[in-house]
């Protein structure tokens, strides 16, 4: 293969892409000569026809011929690229003063926002808080909190089984459980976590949130849960004129057990919290003697709070990942 037919080649292909005076043409005149039917390919498929003595030089220099154009294709590339900004700048038609596109900044979510709200609130009446496992076993979620096998309160529940003995808690009492069983009194916490029930409608969802709470010692009274709750409510709808209420209910345990109801000026009544004091067999079940202490649990959905404090009607629409309607609350 003749040196002087590879350099007229190389010229050549130099010659036209210097010629070009757009992307495409460009590209086509890519085409000619290192394209699958190039020039300088249709050389490349003809070392098989020399002798095996010349095959290495003539192989060596297509492939420095190669990398030559390859490199005087990307410096064309880079001129036209140039060539057309200054156009644009010139003709006003790119304005660099303009701010660049910002980046969407992320944040916390409604019910995120809430947690933490009654985190802090509760934090500055003293409790601390408490977590624990999301699958929990039969006597943490049910036969510790006096609802032993067979008992109504646990058909209420509808709950999702993992396995044998196994069970996606139901509420974030089992954390309190636990509590009481590495902890000695006084103990003043809250259990806030996600909980699952099967139920699903404009005000339920299979996955929400709950948060509980739980203040056991020696003259805890539930002349002191009516006070917690009502600073809690509060403090936490900023309303100095809402009114609280207790009535008599039944949870297996708190013994006595109460409804709590809010209501803000001249409302009616909204249902907000089950609370009590705590069972004896309850406090029996973990070793603390109900003789010498006592105290008061409750729990709440801090899902329904923020319905409540943002004027949302359906809790569905917290779990939709609509960042139109998640966005309102940034």
């Amino acid at each position: 293969m003749p040196d002087d037919n590879l350099a007229r080649i190389v010229a050549d292909a130099r010659n036209e892409f210097a010629q070009c005076a757009d992307p495409a043409a460009l590209e086509n005149a890519k085409a000619k000569y290192l394209g699958k039917a190039g020039a300088l390919t249709d050389l490349l498929k003809g070392l098989g026809k020399l002798p095996a003595t010349e095959r290495p030089a003539a192989g060596a220099a297509i492939n420095e011929a190669k990398q030559d154009l390859e490199n005087a294709l990307s410096a064309r590339r880079a001129a036209l690229s140039d060539t057309k900004l200054a156009r644009q700048l010139a003709a006003d038609a790119l304005d660099v003063t303009l701010p660049g596109r910002g980046r969407g900044m992320g944040t916390l979510h409604p019910l995120s926002r809430v947690q933490e709200r009654v985190e802090t609130i509760f934090h500055s009446l003293g409790f601390a808080v408490a977590d624990g496992p999301e699958i929990e076993d039969d006597f943490h979620n049910f036969t510790a909190l006096n609802t032993p096998e067979n008992h109504p309160a646990r058909s209420m529940q509808d709950t999702f089984y993992v396995e044998s003995g196994m069970v996606l808690r139901t509420h974030t009492s089992p954390i309190q459980v636990r509590y009481m069983e590495t902890h000695a009194p006084p103990i003043k916490i809250i259990a806030p976590g996600r909980v699952y029930r099967v139920d699903s409608d404009a005000t339920h969802s299979p996955m929400f949130h709950q948060v509980e709470g739980l203040w056991i010692d020696r003259d805890v009274s539930f002349a002191d849960l009516k006070g917690t709750l009502t600073e809690f409510l509060r403090r936490f709808f900023e309303r100095d004129d809402l009114r609280v209420r207790f009535r008599p209910s039944f949870f297996p345990f708190t013994e006595p057990s109460a409804e709590v109801d809010m209501a803000f000026g001249d409302d009616g009544w909204l249902e907000i919290v089950g609370a009590g004091q705590v069972h004896p067999n309850v406090l029996r079940a973990v070793n603390i003697d109900p003789e010498q202490y006592q105290g008061f649990a409750f729990g709440m959905g801090p899902d329904r709070l923020a319905m409540l404090r943002y004027g949302v009607n359906d809790l569905r629409l917290f779990y939709e990942n609509d960042l139109r309607f998640l966005g309102q609350f940034a």
